[in-house]
């Protein structure tokens, strides 16, 4: 029998003796995957994770019905974070497979950044690892800069500064600088912002140890607009774009930050501190400014932000938010289209009023009941953007971390959202263009 097995499609039923409704059946060096005339490409997903878990590395795709998305779904089941799995591809046409190779380029940064232990993933290092990663892909359009500890806090990015102070690694902020046409007066198109916290412990606001083993994963917003960027790059993005990534260690020390400090931001909105988990939100407030700053019609953020949107939408659909259905919807469609998932959580002008202080212009949570977590979170980053947030786009993660294998999904980083951000980027600017 030959080391690599081979993989094909059937919309037939599995021979009885391998069970009522079997997704795959096996003879020799062959396993089909009994697919069914519905739902096809999560039950090719489905075989994927399968094959995974019984410890077969090497697949060959073989046969009729492999398309790109079919392609692709096996793909994303066929894959674990310890690797070592090796899969030959069907044919394909030419341009599906550029499509494939670049979905896989992207996707795998992703997963491979947001599986890294906190160790290997810090914020310098994580905001290195972005621009160079971008930069490999368009070399002559790609400058960027980092920004790091103290010169952060000169620069008035007091909310990364803030959060980050408490480890002995500095926090970073990544601004990048996606410019095709090589003219340095070209109007920004767009903006991407991620939230990029490397670790959480909660600071003093601590997190019990369940919940924070898998704070590792808490920078996958910066992972995930990163990958998003890397794959409208290589879909051909022709305007430019700017990326921030807000990068820190949330940890205890002498010197983290506190409950009840205040945070005066360069907008001059002051933030009470009520709960030093609630993090992300402050450091994704300075992308915002910066990103504000760049004069680009549309912003869009996305953050592994509350446990919220997780307990609203589970870890399947990442939440979307916006103060503009339109664009809100748009986001839910382009999901659609790329075969992911998302979809729109409540965002209203009231919810900004539910984050009062007593010491501040707002507190960075709503401590009252029925807290509407997600949206408040989504309400208070509203107040570091344009136009009441009518161009801007927030997404909660939801989608983007799986804790435990599930039958789609191995656990870790799953990339779910970069293709959805990369269709907006490629929509946005599409409409600029017109």
């Amino acid at each position: 029998m030959s080391a690599t097995m081979k993989v094909m499609l059937t919309t037939d039923a599995a021979p009885a003796c391998w069970g009522d409704k079997a997704l795959l059946s096996f003879h020799n060096d062959e396993v089909h995957i009994h697919t069914g005339e519905n739902d096809v490409t999560r039950r090719v997903q489905q075989a994927g994770r399968k094959l995974d878990g019984m410890g077969i590395k090497q697949l060959t795709l073989c046969g009729d019905g492999w398309t790109l998305e079919t392609s692709w779904a096996f793909a994303q089941g066929f894959y674990n974070a310890k690797g070592g799995q090796q899969l030959e591809l069907a044919e394909l046409s030419a341009d599906d497979e550029i499509e494939f190779n670049a979905r896989r380029t992207a996707i795998n940064w992703v997963r491979e950044m947001i599986n890294g232990t906190p160790e290997d993933v810090y914020p310098a290092s994580l905001a290195t690892e972005a621009g160079k990663f971008i930069q490999s892909l368009a070399p002559d359009a790609v400058t960027y800069r980092i920004y790091s500890g103290e010169q952060l806090k000169d620069l008035g990015h007091i909310g990364i500064y803030e959060v980050g102070r408490g480890s002995s690694r500095p926090p970073t902020l990544l601004e990048l600088d996606y410019n095709p046409g090589g003219n340095p007066n070209a109007p920004v198109a767009a903006c991407l912002v991620g939230k990029g916290i490397t670790f959480d412990s909660g600071g003093y606001s601590i997190k019990p140890s369940d919940g924070m083993s898998v704070m590792k994963s808490d920078m996958g917003g910066a992972a995930t607009v990163t990958g998003a960027l890397a794959l409208a790059i290589s879909r051909g993005l022709n305007h430019r774009v700017k990326l921030f990534l807000c990068c820190a260690e949330n940890l205890v020390s002498g010197h983290a930050f506190k409950l009840g400090d205040i945070l005066t931001y360069r907008n001059g909105l002051t933030v009470e501190i009520l709960n030093t988990d609630a993090e992300g939100r402050l450091v994704l407030a300075d992308g915002l400014l910066a990103a504000s700053a760049t004069g680009a019609p549309f912003i869009l953020d996305a953050a592994t932000l509350t446990g919220a949107a997780k307990m609203a939408l589970g870890r399947d659909y990442n939440a979307v938010f916006s103060m503009n259905d339109e664009l809100a919807q748009q986001t839910v469609q382009a999901a659609k289209a790329e075969g992911e998932k998302a979809w729109p959580l409540p965002l209203e002008p009231f919810h900004q009023g539910l984050l009062t202080s007593s010491f501040a212009d707002m507190a960075n949570i709503h401590a009252g009941e029925g807290q509407a977590g997600a949206s408040t979170a989504a309400a208070f980053l509203s107040r570091f953007v344009p136009d009441n947030g009518r161009s801007w786009v927030h997404m909660d993660l939801s989608g983007s971390y799986q804790k435990v294998p599930n039958d789609l999904w191995a656990a870790g980083g799953k990339g779910h959202g970069v293709r959805t951000i990369a269709a907006m980027l490629a929509q946005v600017c599409q409409a600029q263009g017109e």
